[in-house]
């Protein structure tokens, strides 16, 4: 009988601590996401006070229904400010912006010289741009869904996502696990599949912040797989580091993104494949989902042929590779 109480007692000390853990890691996730969106949010205001005395560009405006120049606020003024003055439907309709014939950019990021700017939309006649720009939003949506989805004993680490590649058949994100023997259930690809349906139904605004690589490190500092990749982007970008939030989830990526979640349409996560261990208990895996924007449709045979396709593993280079072999990944 006494046996039987100290093994009581002990299993209950046991779980005490567990419940402990498990209270100081969540508490732990918490405060690394709150610290990292109020240094964004303090870098975002000190650059646009920064601005200071405005100065007036010229924006040639090129698309329906005519071509119009708008004086607009240089550093200031952005794609969707533009759109504003043309019309409510451009507002809901453009994902993307081209400036100058050729470069794509965020719809929400401020413009910087007098240039000219034409609205993308997933029906233009060369859609490949901003098909990109949808299919890397959707990797850092999956990003975010990812938190969300998993509890904190899961020990989730986002890795990175690789650069856009329709082809592929499936956008990527690419995780840590503490399991090496994780198979996913249907029932948990729903629930994340479900995740990116709420995020796109909440219509968060992606924004677009390019910080110094010192301000990155101290943001991502709790982040061990985002500290070691930082340097090798930072060198490859004049020690400057883009990057990507939406509602609280902050990551790194090149860019452009489509304007908000609302232009993610049909959506399934459908494979979560092990591409390697990391260390004695963790391992890496790769989760692909397909995708279609808001106001496509198609049949359940056709849809159903993109699912097949997108469940086979996505030949874009692996997480568990030499960082300094995949700064075109990281980058994306």
């Amino acid at each position: 009988m006494a046996t039987a109480i100290k093994l009581y007692k002990q299993s209950w000390h046991a779980l005490r601590q567990l419940q402990q853990y498990r209270t100081i890691a969540s508490g732990n996730a918490c405060a690394s996401i709150k610290s990292r969106n109020e240094l964004f949010n303090q870098e975002q205001k000190r650059q646009r006070d920064a601005v200071g005395r405005v100065e007036k560009i010229e924006v040639r405006y090129l698309g329906l229904p005519e071509d119009v120049t708008l004086v607009m606020n240089n550093h200031i003024s952005t794609p969707y400010n533009c759109a504003q003055h043309l019309s409510e439907g451009h507002c809901k309709r453009s994902a993307l912006a081209l400036v100058d014939g050729s470069v794509p950019w965020d719809i929400h990021r401020p413009l910087q010289e007098s240039c000219t700017l034409q609205l993308l939309n997933f029906n233009v006649s060369e859609p490949h741009v901003v098909n990109k720009a949808f299919w890397r939003t959707c990797s850092f949506m999956l990003g975010a869904a990812l938190q969300r989805a998993f509890k904190d004993e899961a020990r989730l680490q986002l890795h990175s996502f690789p650069g856009p590649n329709i082809k592929s058949g499936s956008f990527v994100h690419d995780i840590v696990l503490g399991a090496q023997n994780w198979e996913p259930t249907k029932a948990e690809m729903r629930a994340i599949s479900a995740e990116m349906v709420k995020l796109a139904a909440q219509d968060l605004r992606i924004e677009r912040l390019e910080v110094d690589k010192e301000l990155a490190k101290e943001m991502f500092k709790d982040s061990r797989y985002k500290s070691e990749q930082l340097p090798s982007i930072a060198q490859q970008n004049q020690s400057r580091v883009t990057l990507y939030r939406l509602g609280d989830h902050i990551d790194i990526s090149r860019g452009p993104m489509v304007a908000s979640t609302r232009f993610l349409g049909k959506c399934t996560i459908l494979a979560a494949h092990k591409v390697a261990n990391e260390g004695s208990t963790d391992a890496f895996y790769r989760l692909q989902g397909v995708a279609l924007p808001t106001g496509f449709s198609l049949n359940h045979i056709a849809y159903g042929l993109l699912e097949k396709r997108a469940q086979k593993l996505n030949s874009a280079r692996l997480p568990n590779e030499p960082f300094e072999e995949q700064q075109q990944m990281q980058l994306s």
